[in-house]
């Protein structure tokens, strides 16, 4: 797949398009995004997915406390799986909001990605105030020369699915639902920087993520089984999210244990599954207790692992 970071950057030949944020990729998506590529491959076209980054909503609402499922390279990562030949990438800004609909098809649609074919849910709107819907985009379609599949109300409904619904799941540490409506674990990637050492005096070393996106959907504080793959080993664990109050934390923080591993990862860049949660974060009355609970925590992961994985 290639990704292009602008639209004159896109420089294929005639495509059938996908547009949305596309936040996820769950479920949902993942069915538009199959019937994109299962139509590019029947006509010989190139599919291409148009999203965009700021999300809509930081850009024009100024929300700055939304939180994504996604980083840009999980996004990337997640598509490029289901066979997409090019994933376009465009800034989103007001100027771009304010663009008409007519501009919109005429300028990006027809005359920079080419579309003979575009695909859209039902509920699709576009053009400035999102004025604009299927309806219009089928008219356009017969003046420029595309066709329309539309995603019908029924199929998408079926699916019972949006981003929305997956980011509260995450914030009230719901990771079962999230993971049935993503079709995947939720992951978090980030490096491994240096930590306080204080896992490790206790038999309990942890790998601790630095995550550079801050936009990125944290779950609810709390500990969780989880999984990773480094240098092409599949390796098991179970990870902290919060404040370590035991010990008085201060900032949030994302520690990993993982089960019979001792290797130096320092400032490797790593992807964390979470399987399934373990329990919510609690102020211990001794680091002795605290340990115990680890342990506790540790049997419960095991047991997990060896009867789900």
């Amino acid at each position: 797949m290639k990704i292009k970071s602008t639209l004159n950057s896109y420089s294929g030949k005639d495509s059938v398009v996908t547009i949305g944020t596309f936040d996820g990729v769950h479920i949902g998506h993942q069915k538009i995004v199959k019937r994109l590529v299962k139509i590019a491959k029947k006509k010989e076209l190139t599919s291409v997915v148009l999203t965009f980054f700021p999300h809509p909503r930081m850009v024009l609402q100024s929300d700055t406390s939304i939180k994504l499922i996604n980083t840009i390279d999980e996004k990337s990562s997640l598509l490029e799986t289901y066979g997409v030949d090019h994933l376009v990438i465009k800034e989103f800004t007001k100027d771009f909001s304010r663009l008409t609909a007519l501009e919109f098809v005429r300028d990006i649609l027809v005359n920079k990605l080419k579309a003979k074919h575009v695909i859209l849910g039902y509920d699709h709107r576009f053009g400035r105030n999102r004025a604009a819907n299927i309806e219009d985009l089928k008219e356009f379609g017969e003046i420029y020369g595309f066709e329309i599949t539309e995603i019908s109300a029924q199929e998408i409904d079926e699916v019972k699915v949006s981003s929305t619904k997956i980011r509260k799941a995450l914030g009230e540490g719901d990771i079962t639902t999230a993971n049935t409506y993503l079709g995947y674990n939720y992951m978090l990637s980030g490096t491994v920087v240096k930590g306080k050492n204080l896992g490790e005096k206790i038999g309990f070393p942890t790998a601790n993520i630095a995550i550079e996106e801050v936009y990125k959907l944290i779950p609810q504080s709390g500990s969780y089984i989880v999984s990773s793959t480094i240098d092409d080993t599949v390796v098991f664990g179970m990870m902290n999210i919060g404040h370590n109050p035991t010990v008085n934390g201060t900032h949030q923080s994302i520690e990993v244990h993982f089960f019979d591993f001792d290797e130096d990862i320092y400032g490797k860049n790593i992807e964390i599954q979470i399987l399934e949660r373990l329990r919510d974060e609690k102020k211990f009355e001794s680091i002795d207790m605290l340990k115990l609970q680890l342990e506790k925590d540790r049997e419960t992961s095991l047991n997990f692992i060896k009867h789900h994985v």
